[in-house]
């Protein structure tokens, strides 16, 4: 059982990650402020550096939360039960809530984007935050592909990047997009249909006839 000390010093790092987390979302990392952050939290600046190191370290540990909370709800969909095409649709559907509902994690991501991620690359997890969003996905395709429901030739990482890319781009372009095409991403009124749509997506190309190069 963890001692008082450990709990009280794992609630004092969840605090900091959590005022981090919108900090750097709000103001990049550039703009990011550690005085600010420990100005938010029951802590200090020299707190904050005893846990992370310093301001990039604090930075990694926000990046590598923010893809770990995403990875985790992934891995607790329970798919397996499901045929294959209803699985990949509610895996697209969690995606498509989670970025709705976290848009620091799409805006710590352009952000990162911008840095060419050279923070994310200093990772030690990167194997971690990786594997977890393949697991869930190729068991699905495995198994639609062994009902001979999914073409042949799919690529989970590919099925992947339709799914992130339509989720990031509906939160990260909000306001270019309403601004250029007078149409709000995020408007209650369309959130259903978009929903809908990536669904559909994935599984139109994952049912799609195959075309070997």
């Amino acid at each position: 059982m963890a001692t008082p000390r450990v709990r009280d010093a794992e609630r004092t790092r969840a605090e900091i990650i959590e005022v981090a987390t919108h900090e750097f979302a709000d103001q990049g990392y550039a703009g990011g402020r550690v005085d600010e952050i420990a100005a938010k939290t029951r802590t200090t600046k020299r707190m904050i550096y005893y846990y992370f190191g310093g301001k990039e370290g604090l930075y990694l540990a926000v990046l590598e939360g923010a893809y770990r909370h995403i990875r985790s709800l992934e891995q607790q969909l329970d798919v397996d039960h499901l045929e294959p095409v209803e699985a990949l649709r509610q895996l697209a559907e969690l995606t498509f809530d989670h970025h709705e509902s976290h848009q620091d994690f799409v805006r710590l991501v352009v952000i990162e984007n911008i840095h060419y991620a050279r923070h994310l690359q200093r990772s030690e997890s990167r194997e971690v935050l990786a594997a977890p969003a393949l697991e869930v996905l190729t068991r699905i395709l495995e198994r639609g592909r062994a009902a001979g429901i999914f073409r042949d030739d799919l690529d989970p990482l590919d099925v992947h990047m339709i799914i992130s890319a339509f989720c990031v781009f509906r939160g990260a372009n909000r306001y270019t997009f309403r601004t250029i095409f007078d149409r709000d991403l995020m408007d209650p009124a369309r959130r259903a249909g978009l929903r809908r749509m990536i669904g559909d997506l994935v599984v139109a190309h994952a049912t799609a006839v195959s075309r070997q190069p």
